[in-house]
């Protein structure tokens, strides 16, 4: 239903799914065979999206409405679409109101478009709407990455000088001022990422060393016992 357009309000109608599910489907979290489940309902979609886009969102009058139509369903299925269908709307209303933090703006803008998720694309559409700046900061960012992929050593300079009027002039002048090992690091073949890497390892083992034996231990007064039995007296 995604690759033909639905949205995910939509798959939750159709499939009665709730939209973590959905959510964690569309983005490959869950391998769940994602079947439609047939209802009563269906065909009287369109009418329903008419009918609740025109204000008429009582689910006892929605179920008058359609027996007159032929609709053979009982009340609860009627009002059970209803409640599921004004849920989702109270979400998204919440989620689109809700300010994402400062750490999440920037994580969300330093990502590449194509990895993304719906929800994520419609939040980065939204930032950049109400923030111009952002775009232009997010284009800056994309072509220094493209630049180290790239070895373009030549392209430096003229991004740094257009990199101190944005925002994030503040990274531009850090790269100025380390300039000749970031020129290395474009240029250069070689790496240190192997060391990096298992240097992050040891760091990572000896933290779970001491989380499991406790500093507080190692600090501890020794005990009366051991030490009379390792006293040579």
């Amino acid at each position: 239903m995604a690759k033909e357009g639905a949205t995910i309000r939509e798959i939750m109608r159709r499939s009665g799914y709730s939209r973590g599910l959905t959510r964690k489907v569309l983005r490959g979290q869950r391998s769940d065979i994602f079947r439609v489940r047939s209802s009563s309902l269906e065909a009287y979609l369109p009418w329903r999206d008419e009918q609740w886009a025109a204000g008429r969102r009582n689910g006892s009058e929605l179920w008058r409405s359609l027996k007159r139509q032929g609709f053979r369903g009982c009340l609860r299925v009627v009002s059970e679409w209803s409640g599921r269908r004004r849920r989702s709307e109270k979400i998204d209303a919440s989620a689109i109101s809700r300010t994402p933090s400062a750490r999440t703006i920037a994580r969300l803008m330093t990502i590449g478009r194509d990895r993304l998720s719906k929800a994520e694309t419609v939040t980065v559409a939204a930032i950049e709407s109400g923030v111009e700046l952002l775009v232009e900061a997010r284009e800056i960012m994309a072509d220094f990455q493209a630049m180290i992929r790239r070895k373009a050593l030549a392209e430096l300079d003229p991004w740094i000088e257009r990199a101190k009027t944005s925002l994030v002039a503040g990274f531009a002048n850090g790269v100025t001022k380390d300039k000749a090992a970031v020129s290395a690091a474009i240029s250069s073949g070689w790496s240190n990422g192997q060391a990096e890497g298992q240097i992050c390892k040891l760091k990572l083992v000896k933290r779970q060393m001491y989380g499991r034996g406790k500093l507080d231990l190692k600090n501890a007064a020794p005990d009366r016992t051991t030490t009379n039995a390792l006293s040579p007296n």
